[in-house]
């Protein structure tokens, strides 16, 4: 037996592939007049080659080899998240990068991938009591400890999407809705806990801040510039923007970070709402895609990884995007195929990748 490709999903590979191509546009806008950026527009190249590299491995490799191998994958990521709070390199706030000599590693970009294997794994064998407290308690230990771990770098962001990840693979694997309630009851007082005797005032102040940056942020130097830099580049791009590589405030390097956290504001202000929106339509075009493929899964385990990654794409979409907008706090987060990043692109394309395998083998038989 030969497998076919008559399921390969290709409105998923043709969107991806499109907004790769409007990512490095958009990234080569983002760092052309920057002198501290020079250099980075060949190395998203690369990142891209790397990625589709292994989103070609993973398309290939049966998702089922992971599941037997899940436990010293999980661990594996647990030990690394570790060593980056041990030995890794500081940056922006953030200690969440492994100096690798030549380029830098972000080992939280992939474990939100293994994360989603270890849940999909773990809910999968136990598929026919999904609901038992003690398989709920479990799953919420397994993603615990990663979050944790992220949490402490500090990278509340990232912390998020594990957050949203579970919740997302919680409900499709059939935890009934009782338990969300005492997890929420339980949880709201460790929460108001935190909030009050944990993050320190910049740190709540920071998360406040889209709210009213004037009020939290007096002096501008707590991410209220950041905000209201990005509100402008984007009210200033109109209806059809000012031309790519031509924003004003891009092409003076006014947006801080604009090659990652704040390229939804370069394309706002460049393209216009039309350019913008038609990004959007593309990402969400993606994101439902995976469920696609979630829905057609022959089995829980592909079911439940499609699903997580389609949680993980939309968690960075509505909160890169958001925190563009002033809707949602500033965590840093990529926006997906777009932003720069070796790791974040890295792990998007490998789970691409993923849920290629996962609609590939849909059928038990193919002829």
């Amino acid at each position: 037996m030969v497998r076919t490709w008559r399921d390969y999903n290709f409105p998923l590979f043709l969107c991806v592939v499109i907004l790769l191509i409007f990512g490095a546009a958009m990234v080569y806008s983002a760092t052309l007049r920057d002198p501290l950026t020079q250099g980075y527009f060949s190395r998203h190249l690369v990142n891209l080659l790397v990625g589709c590299a292994a989103m070609a491995v993973m398309t290939v490799i049966d998702y089922h080899f992971f599941e037997a191998w899940i436990v010293p994958f999980y661990l594996g990521a647990v030990a690394l998240l570790g060593l980056v709070l041990a030995i890794g390199q500081v940056s922006s706030g953030a200690q969440s990068w492994i100096d690798l000599g030549v380029r830098t590693f972000q080992p939280s970009e992939p474990v939100k991938l293994l994360v989603i294997l270890a849940l999909a794994a773990y809910w999968s064998r136990n598929e026919r009591q999904p609901s038992a407290w003690r398989v709920f308690i479990t799953s919420l230990i397994l993603v615990g400890i990663p979050t944790v771990l992220v949490f402490l770098q500090p990278d509340f962001g990232t912390a998020m999407v594990f957050g949203a990840i579970w919740l997302a693979m919680a409900l499709a694997a059939g935890v009934r809705w009782q338990q969300f309630v005492v997890l929420f009851v339980a949880a709201l007082p460790a929460a108001m806990y935190g909030w009050t005797h944990i993050l320190r005032p910049y740190q709540r102040d920071r998360l406040l801040i889209f709210i009213d940056p004037l009020k939290y942020d007096p002096e501008l130097k707590q991410g209220g510039w950041n905000i209201m830099q990005s509100l402008t580049a984007i009210g200033s791009g109109g209806l059809t923007g000012r031309g790519w590589t031509h924003g004003l405030l891009s092409q003076g390097n006014y947006l801080p970070v604009q090659y990652s956290d704040f390229i939804f504001a370069i394309t706002g202000e460049e393209l216009g709402f039309i350019g913008a929106t038609l990004l959007l339509v593309f990402l969400g075009v993606t994101v439902w895609q995976a469920l696609t493929v979630a829905q057609a899964a022959r089995d829980s385990f592909g079911r439940l990884i499609a699903t997580g990654i389609a949680a993980m794409l939309l968690c960075h979409v509505l909160v890169n995007v958001g925190m563009n907008m002033s809707i949602m706090p500033i965590t840093g987060i990529p926006l997906p195929f777009i932003s720069y990043g070796g790791s974040f692109t890295l792990t998007t394309l490998a789970a691409v990748g993923l849920l290629q395998s996962i609609a590939l083998r849909r059928r038990r038989i193919t002829f």
